[in-house]
């Protein structure tokens, strides 16, 4: 990988750090493209159960990098850049594999929907999660409002996207933003986190992703179906056959993902 993203892996987890420090990393196109190969990459290992997306410096990520932007001569231009950049969002969130996005600093803008984006969020205590859109003119994008709003309620949501608001990690918290406040690391707090993830069954938990993503768009009839359908497929499995040897043997069970 080139010097704007670090991938490594260890016990499982697979850890994808951006690599743009005195920008805050701030989303260049450049950026992007290497952490879109590096979560393919990833989701591939099939070693990694878990991937842990975190930033270096003082921030996880303050947004869309406003340098480029500027360079954008018209309107198609502007266009085709907000779909670039939103296809990270839509990746983050279609990969077969739970995202973990550690949070410290600010995740600002742009990295705010990022980190929205990830299955569970994992901040430290001093982190701060800032709706800025609404100072520059603009609304929030990379599928933000549809996050936040499944979250909280359209009232609420409206109020902090129109007043800028900032979110203190406690405050996120209690509105069920994020998953877990630590006081030290946060990429070591999302490690420890990931446990019941990587100890987990993998089929079962890329369709849990995939489900509770949708659901939202399904008629109950068809909710119940794709339910349906895929328990019988998971029935199938070594993995549930483990499941069950284990608990009648009084283990831990160990899943393969297969």
């Amino acid at each position: 990988m080139t010097k704007l993203v670090e991938i490594n892996t260890q016990a499982g987890v697979g850890y994808l750090k951006l690599k743009r420090p005195e920008k805050l990393n701030a989303l260049s196109r450049e950026l992007v493209q290497e952490v879109m190969v590096a979560l393919d990459e990833l989701s591939g290992n099939q070693e990694v159960k878990v991937i842990v997306l975190s930033g270096e410096g003082k921030a996880f990520s303050a947004g869309g990098d406003i340098s480029s932007m500027k360079e954008l001569a018209d309107a198609h231009e502007v266009a085709e850049w907000i779909e670039y950049v939103s296809g990270l969002s839509k990746k983050i969130i279609s990969l077969d594999k739970y995202v973990i996005a550690a949070v410290h600093g600010y995740a600002a803008g742009a990295g705010f929907s990022i980190a929205l984006a990830a299955d569970f969020i994992v901040a430290d205590e001093n982190a701060k999660f800032a709706l800025s859109f609404s100072n520059i003119g603009l609304i929030p994008d990379l599928g933000l409002i549809k996050a936040l709003t499944k979250r909280v309620s359209p009232p609420i949501a409206k109020e902090w996207i129109s007043s800028a608001k900032t979110l203190s990690a406690e405050e996120a918290y209690r509105h069920g933003l994020i998953n877990k406040i630590s006081t030290g690391s946060a990429v070591e707090a999302a490690a420890e986190f990931a446990g019941f993830i990587v100890d987990g069954p993998p089929i079962s938990n890329k369709y849990v992703k995939y489900l509770v993503n949708h659901v939202g768009e399904l008629h109950k009839e068809t909710a119940f179906m794709q339910e349906n359908m895929i328990q019988a497929m998971l029935l199938q499995t070594k993995d549930h056959q483990e499941g069950i040897s284990a608990f009648f043997e009084k283990r831990v069970p160990q899943f393969n993902g297969k």
